[in-house]
């Protein structure tokens, strides 16, 4: 495993599979990134102004680096129809040196 500090895990949720698609298009075409897996039909259940919510989602999962994190932001809120889009992101710690290349190779 080698030191993956330069690398970030960045998970959106939308609301449909069109709209995440739309998205991870959008930053993969911009080389936001180097890959979004798209996870259909998660439950989400959320406080909402001032109500508790529940609706059905799509989560997008990017790996990035951190270089490219605000750009991934600002595509994805670009892209996006909720007011308040989630874009959490975390740092990746380690991986195998030769996925790191790829990823880091993909995000130029």
């Amino acid at each position: 495993m080698k030191s993956a500090r330069n690398i970030v895990i960045v998970l959106v949720t939308a609301p449909n599979l069109p709209v995440a698609r739309k998205i991870a298009k959008a930053a993969l075409e911009a080389k936001l990134g180097a890959c979004a897996n798209i996870v259909p039909r998660i439950e989400s259940h959320y406080w909402w102004k001032g109500k508790l919510e529940a609706s059905a989602e799509v989560l997008i999962i990017f790996k990035s680096t951190k270089a490219k994190l605000a750009a991934l932001e600002s595509t994805v809120v670009g892209n996006h129809p909720y007011d308040t889009p989630e874009v959490i992101s975390f740092p990746l710690s380690s991986s195998n040196a030769k996925y790191l290349k790829w990823l880091t190779d993909s995000a130029r």
